[in-house]
């Protein structure tokens, strides 16, 4: 099972990733996304869905139209995990 991240490797890990941020009360990491239209929200999601079945991590996420809002964390663990981390770098490339 993954291991949470320590309190460092939490802080050197949010410092890489571009627009995530901590979520206020929980253990767990978000980002929103913004596209030019549903479509293209939509294929974000489709190519995500992908990599996390790939990895066997899933995200929560919500879309509406042109955005998608995702939060990460490994519910196993009951918290954030390198899993995480993987996931929200993956959806980075993706996002382009």
């Amino acid at each position: 099972m993954p291991q949470k991240l320590t309190a460092e490797a939490r802080k050197a890990a949010l410092a890489k990733l571009k627009d995530w941020s901590e979520v206020s009360g929980r253990d767990a990491i978000t980002r929103k996304f913004t596209f030019k239209d549903f479509r293209q929200a939509f294929s974000f999601m489709t190519k995500v869905a992908d990599v996390a079945n790939e990895m066997d991590h899933h995200p929560e996420w919500f879309n509406v139209y042109k955005t998608v809002e995702v939060t990460l964390s490994t519910h196993d663990a009951g918290g954030l995990t390198e899993l995480d981390i993987k996931l929200a770098e993956a959806m980075d490339r993706l996002a382009g």
